[in-house]
């Protein structure tokens, strides 16, 4: 041990004998048991007076004897002034009443076993519990690139190179870095059986890839004119918007691949989700426009023919997230012209509320487990926040990010939450918690479709 160690181990050690005994006592749980009572005056000049005089005939006598009348008279006189009839200390003078038992115990105990536990709050952590480095992050809100498949990998974009993290052991792998005159990428999407991604660039190509063996099966061209920024699969079916304002239908199991086209956005396609019945499309634009799309209006006749259009929200949409629990209910956000999260009922497009959020909406998640919604912000305070619906009462905030928040994915048992920002991080967030008993994801979701054609 070197001498300053020694000395602050002398310091800490070097106490007085008195305090330390002190510090002991104050923790005996003996000391702190005890009861000492308080004698009174009176009390000792009785003792002394047993002590000495009362018991001097007996056992220790002496010269100075009281006379036994004399004595006796005093001893009388004495026990009256002190009160000496000891039964009588700390004794009712009449029997306290029976008590009452306002609750009788039959009644309470039923009544304990009928109702239900109280639900404790859920803690959230107001920190991510996991901070990664993402260089190269395209600060740019229109686009799409997060994404964490049902085989729990989670898939970003990195300027021209998507890697692969996966949660079950922390490795990170590259899967593709693309040319410079075709990157950057722009959108990624993991396929619903978890061993096919797709990839969207900025020369309006997506490339389809095999994760577990590297290796690309085909490139969708022809469909898009510009950069493609939202993807969204519907079991064999890879939807893909662009920059031109076009929505395609892409099968992915055949040579022509596409087979629908949607027209109404007029300006770049930012946002795209499939319902969980897979029968209704959400899109959203940079025109400010939200569509519903249903796919039994669509047909090589009417392709263009949108279920509502709905024209509420003051800027971007890019945001949106289908209800778990609710099939026709669906969430939408603002960018910062709007801020606003608004509740749509996809049967009547009725706009069912509208949340002024104070920042820019950049993403949407439902809890799985809760009926919760959790939505990721830019300017000014880069924040994700927490809300139970359909009260719209703010549950927490979370903080940590230091530009907007742009991207956001969940786990596929629903509890944890990453998310990207123009900070270049990556953070993972405990905020929907661990449900009472978890739910198994639908087989659907993690089921292989039909094989992916190897065209290029």
């Amino acid at each position: 041990m070197d001498a300053g160690s020694m000395n602050s181990f002398n310091k800490v050690h070097s106490r007085s004998p008195l305090q330390e005994r002190l510090l002991q006592k104050r923790n005996s749980r003996e000391n702190l048991d005890r009861f000492i009572p308080n004698r009174s005056a009176i009390d000792f000049d009785y003792a002394h007076y047993m002590l000495t005089e009362g018991r001097k005939g007996k056992e220790n006598p002496g010269p100075a004897v009281m006379s036994s009348p004399a004595r006796e008279a005093y001893q009388k006189q004495l026990a009256e002034s002190l009160n000496m009839n000891r039964t009588r200390i700390l004794a009712f003078k009449n029997k306290p009443p029976t008590p009452v038992d306002l609750f009788p115990q039959e009644t309470y105990s039923s009544s304990v076993h009928q109702s239900k536990p109280a639900k404790l709050r859920r803690y959230i952590p107001q920190s991510s519990e996991r901070t990664l480095d993402a260089p190269d992050l395209v600060d740019d809100f229109y686009l799409n690139l997060l994404d964490w498949g049902c085989s729990n990998v989670l898939a970003i974009a990195l300027g021209n190179t998507v890697y692969l993290w996966d949660a079950s052991n922390g490795s990170t792998s590259e899967l593709v870095t693309v040319n410079e005159d075709d990157g950057p990428v722009t959108s990624v999407s993991w396929a619903p059986d978890g061993r096919h991604i797709a990839i969207g660039l900025n020369n309006s190509h997506v490339q389809l890839w095999d994760p577990i063996v590297i290796r690309q099966l085909r490139t969708l061209r022809g469909g898009h004119q510009l950069r493609v920024d939202a993807l969204a699969w519907n079991n064999h079916i890879l939807t893909t918007g662009g920059m031109d304002g076009k929505i395609i239908n892409n099968d992915v199991r055949i040579r022509e691949h596409i087979v629908e086209t949607y027209r109404g956005h007029q300006q770049e396609v930012c946002g795209l989700k499939w319902s969980a019945s897979g029968q209704q499309l959400a899109s959203g634009g940079n025109d400010n426009l939200l569509f519903v799309w249903d796919r039994s209006m669509a047909s090589s006749n009417s392709p263009t023919q949108w279920l509502h259009r709905l024209e509420d929200h003051r800027a971007a949409v890019k945001a949106l997230a289908w209800c778990p629990f609710q099939g026709n209910l669906l969430a939408s956000g603002g960018g910062g012209g709007d801020r606003c999260i608004k509740f749509w009922n996809t049967h009547t497009g009725a706009c069912l509320n509208s949340v002024d959020t104070g920042s820019q909406v950049c993403s949407l998640l439902w809890n799985k487990h809760d009926r919760e919604l959790l939505s990721s912000h830019g300017f000014t305070q880069n924040q994700l926040t927490l809300w139970k619906y359909p009260s719209m009462v703010k549950i927490a905030e979370l903080t940590g990010h230091t530009s907007r928040v742009l991207f956001m994915t969940q786990s596929p048992d629903g509890c944890t939450v990453a998310t990207a920002a123009g900070d270049e991080t990556l953070r993972f967030w405990n905020v929907f918690g661990t449900p009472e008993v978890a739910k198994p994801a639908p087989k659907a979701n993690c089921e292989p479709f039909s094989h992916v054609s190897r065209i290029r």
